[in-house]
């Protein structure tokens, strides 16, 4: 198959791309850098920009189509709402259009972000229609309006479309900037003698990248048209205790952590139900972060 990935010199693009290319698919993709391989299989463009993007399409003439791109990150969308909404809403709508001129395929990269303030224990994928959801930032909400945008889509127009709601995923190619997933900020600040802030009683379910990329693979051949997954880890833990736990592995003094009470704009508890993706896309997370976050600072440590 002829598969364009959008943001894919990304922390999951990159991954991906290699993961795809060694099942025998022809792998095409497009980011915001310039790199040697561009003309080839890779072309700098924007996703907001219909023209740059539409070039993509045409060149590459995909089938399946990854739409990764995105700004991303809950203080990233609320300093820098004005590229989180350009990127996310008219950038997932070119590429709607796109899919839908050329044929493609699409799988989109949703977030768990979406749920929101949601008090249910285990969150369902059936949760998004059957309770009122409120997200509590910019970028869940431009998350949100995505998803309503390939509904509204492909009930108009002749498009296959998969919506994918991941979960926290770390590990190795995950760079550091300030707007990075907690066990990248935390492992970086370790690292380099950084303070972080930890909030207590907040918990998370971490996904190892290893664990993640060959399920995102699957979904371009496995995936049920219209369909949405989860896609989290099973390893449920405390934020504390990821921020306990780098700084056993890196020796980091204690004293760089600062504790706080309540994290504005996030939700304490997010637990995906994954068995859709079990069943379905032959999702199998193993990896806890005692085995993940000592690969994951060996990697930042050689950077």
């Amino acid at each position: 198959m002829r598969v364009l990935i959008t943001g894919s010199l990304g922390t999951l693009g990159r991954p991906l791309t290699s993961e795809l290319s060694e099942r025998g698919h022809r792998v095409f993709g497009c980011d915001l850098m310039h790199t040697a391989q561009e003309q080839d299989t890779y072309m700098r463009a924007d996703v907001a920009d219909y023209r740059q993007i539409e070039r993509v399409f045409h060149e590459y003439q995909p089938e399946v189509v990854y739409h990764l791109a995105a700004e991303f990150g809950r203080h990233n969308g609320n300093r820098h709402y004005e590229q989180v909404w350009r990127t996310n809403l008219i950038g997932t709508h070119n590429v709607l259009d796109l899919c839908d001129r050329y044929g493609a395929k699409l799988i989109h990269a949703s977030t768990s972000e979406i749920y929101g303030e949601c008090d249910e224990e285990w969150l369902t994928e059936d949760l998004s229609e059957r309770l009122p959801l409120r997200q509590p930032n910019e970028y869940a909400l431009s998350k949100w309006a995505n998803e309503q945008q390939i509904l509204n889509f492909t009930a108009r127009h002749a498009v296959e479309a998969i919506r994918l709601r991941f979960f926290n995923a770390y590990g190795p190619g995950e760079t550091y900037h300030p707007f990075r997933s907690v066990i990248a900020l935390f492992c970086y600040r370790a690292l380099n003698g950084i303070p972080w802030e930890v909030y207590e009683g907040y918990f998370r379910t971490f996904m190892y990248i290893g664990d993640f990329i060959p399920t995102l693979a699957n979904a371009m051949d496995r995936g049920r048209p219209a369909a949405v997954y989860n896609i989290g880890g099973l390893d449920y833990r405390s934020v504390r205790e990821v921020s306990d736990l780098i700084l056993a592995e890196t020796g980091a003094d204690p004293a760089l952590v600062t504790y706080l009470a309540e994290d504005v704009h996030n939700v304490k508890s997010k637990r995906p139900d994954n068995s859709r993706a079990i069943s379905e896309l032959g999702h199998s997370p193993r990896v806890t972060i005692e085995e993940g976050i000592p690969k994951t600072l060996t990697w930042m440590s050689d950077q």
